[in-house]
């Protein structure tokens, strides 16, 4: 099979990084490695689910974007012929962003800071597979926000397993990764260049 260039996978903005620093500190409060001061068990407890809803709503619109380039990927194989007898689905897709990104896209994630993209993509995608639009926090059961990675990884690992799909990887299919406002720029800086010639 030919290599074949997908199209560019593009995300928003992640968690603003209040709401993780939040996060760990309520954390570590819970764990006696910072100091309460006066807040209560229940004042951290809350700032820990707050957190984490945080966490589920940032997961979800990553999974949006991860599930609007796998559209669009089974788009494109849908309209080649020798790609339509490959037995791509939404898994191979998905496979190929959780197990084995191209090189050049597992480090330009590195270099926005994200060292476990396998967890963030998987879980984004199994949040995805449950939600169609995002739940408020008031939906969501407090047990549900404390484990919900766990709920997660199990989704996206059920959702790989509802039908037999094809394995592909980088040496097929190539890809690039852009930031959805580095993604406009390169746009807008193309379409001027077009203009002026």
């Amino acid at each position: 099979m030919k290599k074949w260039k997908l199209p560019p996978l593009i995300l928003h903005p992640f968690a603003e990084t209040k709401d993780q620093a939040r996060l760990v500190e309520a954390e570590l409060a819970q764990k006696g490695i910072l100091p309460s001061g006066e807040a209560t068990p229940e004042a951290i407890d809350q700032q820990l689910l707050a957190g984490r809803y945080s966490e589920v709503r940032m997961l979800f619109y990553v999974g949006r974007d991860l599930t609007r380039w796998i559209d669009q990927c089974l788009d494109l194989t849908n309209r080649q012929d020798e790609l339509k007898k490959a037995g791509l689905t939404h898994q191979s897709f998905a496979a190929i962003l959780v197990e084995s990104p191209p090189a050049s896209v597992g480090e330009k994630l590195k270099t926005w800071g994200i060292a476990d993209h396998r967890s963030i993509f998987s879980r984004a995608l199994g949040l995805n597979a449950l939600f169609a639009e995002l739940p408020s926090r008031e939906i969501l059961s407090d047990e549900f926000l404390r484990n919900y990675y766990r709920y997660a990884d199990q989704l996206y690992a059920s959702r790989q397993l509802l039908w037999a799909f094809s394995d592909i990887s980088p040496s097929q299919f190539e890809f690039d990764l852009f930031a959805s406002g580095e993604y406009s720029r390169m746009l807008e800086l193309q379409w001027k260049e077009e203009n002026q010639a």
